[in-house]
Order: structure tokens, then C-alpha cells, then sequence
């Protein structure tokens, strides 16, 4: 490698040894959608077991858009 690259790889990893993604990353799009999911489940509970039952939903909201989305278009 020549020393271009060697250093652009050097600032691409933290102390850590992770790479250093600067970016609005995939985690924090998914932890908006649990909180906004959250808010809309919780909203419309009566209950302690409907509210558990809501964080519960908000958790597994992706997996929920990937069954209907498969559903949808009939695989």
C-alpha cells in the first residue's frame, strides 16, 4: 500500500479498532423508528400488559414491515 491509502485507512479506525462511520448510521434510524413506534403503541394501550405489549411491538417493528412487505408481494 502506499502511503495515501495507509493513512486514509489509519483515520478510518478508532482506538477501538471500529471503523469511523461519521454518518447518520442505521442504528439511529432504527432507534428512531422504536421510539416512534413506542410512542404510537403506548398511546393507544389501556394497561399495564397493553403498554408491555407495545415496547414489545416497537422492538420488533422491522420485522413486522419485512413479513408484511413479503406478504405483500406474495413470496
Amino acid at each position: 500500500m502506499d502511503e495515501t491509502t495507509q493513512s486514509e485507512c489509519k483515520k478510518n479506525i478508532l482506538k477501538n479498532g471500529k471503523k469511523d462511520n461519521s454518518s447518520f448510521s442505521a442504528n439511529t434510524i432504527y432507534m428512531l423508528g422504536f421510539a416512534g413506534a413506542a410512542v404510537y403503541y403506548i398511546s393507544s394501550a389501556s394497561g399495564f400488559w397493553n403498554i408491555t405489549a407495545g415496547i414489545l411491538k416497537a422492538a420488533l417493528w422491522p420485522a413486522f414491515l419485512v413479513y408484511g412487505l413479503l406478504k405483500y408481494i406474495a413470496v
